[in-house]
């Protein structure tokens, strides 16, 4: 709790001396690296939800028991996707190591459809 604590009160004083000159722009590095920079250095900031969107539309396509043209943004996997529970598990697996995250059981169990794992991880901080 202590470490907590510090940490927070170096972050708020590096915070207040850290000056970067208004000419100074990120995008000029190219637009992932001034995503990533802000990312970052903010801490709370999610992935745009489009490209979340994308990319769990992409993962959900290769695996080998979905038609590809039945996947959207809004498809069940069970109704839409004809995928059972163990698939459904295979799925967010593969999401987890896409994104990078542990999502546990409990959040797992309730990701039943793309929507829903769009909404997890559009809104999950360390979703990379």
């Amino acid at each position: 709790m202590a470490l907590a604590r510090c940490l927070s009160e170096l972050r708020g004083s590096l915070l207040t001396r850290l000056r970067i000159p208004p000419s100074t722009s990120l995008e000029s590095c190219g637009p992932p690296v001034a995503q990533n920079w802000l990312r970052g250095f903010a801490g709370s900031t999610y992935l745009d939800k489009n490209e979340v969107t994308e990319r769990i539309l992409s993962v959900i396509k290769k695996h080998d028991k979905v038609e590809q043209s039945k996947v959207s943004p809004s498809a069940h996997f069970q109704k839409d996707l004809g995928l059972d529970s163990l698939d459904t598990v295979e799925v967010v697996m593969a999401l987890e190591e896409e994104f990078a995250v542990t999502i546990p059981d409990a959040e797992a169990d309730k990701i039943l459809s793309t929507e829903e794992a769009i909404s997890y991880l559009s809104s999950h901080p360390q979703a990379k």
